[in-house]
């Protein structure tokens, strides 16, 4: 079965840029999360589709404003975790932490936590489980990290492939902004 799957990226949280903050709960400020929302609905999203999210509030209070009639979180949508790392300046950690998680792409843990190995995992047995629900068409909030493995991992290749390329990619998707993926 064919699936068109809508990708939003949470709104900007309210932490300084300069942070670490992967897994960490931050929030959003209310404006920021109106004007997402708002921008979203102005450019025609579907109110009617089935929303999952990740259960951080940055993603979570936007599929909540959207107040789609089916919604569920799922902790498999979060951000990678960053162990000691998170909250964090990414001026404080060590360059050579940086370098041998430059070095080691899939199997290096970022902080003692998870690697992107680790996430792509729990990523692909969420779209697994997704196909298998036989939605015609999704709404997805997440995060950049999780919106570039579902993209990769949507192509259908394999799991270290995709999850190599998510890695490599430069995210450049702005916060609240919607990508749309089609089988």
């Amino acid at each position: 079965m064919n699936m068109r799957l809508l990708l939003v990226r949470h709104p900007r949280p309210d932490i300084d840029a300069h942070l670490c903050y992967g897994c960490s709960d931050v929030a959003v400020a209310q404006q920021e999360l109106l004007r997402v929302r708002d921008a979203l609905l102005a450019a025609g999203l579907p109110r009617t589709l089935p929303t999952y999210a990740s259960p951080l509030s940055r993603c979570a209070a936007l599929a909540r404003a959207l107040d789609p009639p089916q919604l569920r979180f799922d902790a498999r949508l979060a951000e990678m975790d960053f162990g000691a790392w998170e909250l964090r300046s990414w001026d404080a950690i060590p360059r050579l932490d940086i370098d041998a998680w430059a070095e080691d792409l899939l199997h290096y843990r970022p902080g003692g936590a998870e690697s992107v190995l680790d996430v792509a995992r729990r990523v692909a047995a969420f779209l697994d489980d997704l196909r298998g629900a036989g939605h015609p068409e999704a709404l997805v909030i997440c995060h950049a990290g999780t919106i570039r493995l579902l993209r990769a991992l949507y192509k259908k290749q394999p799991l270290e492939d995709a999850a190599l390329e998510a890695a490599r990619t430069p995210h450049h998707i702005p916060y609240g902004d919607m990508l749309v993926l089609k089988d």
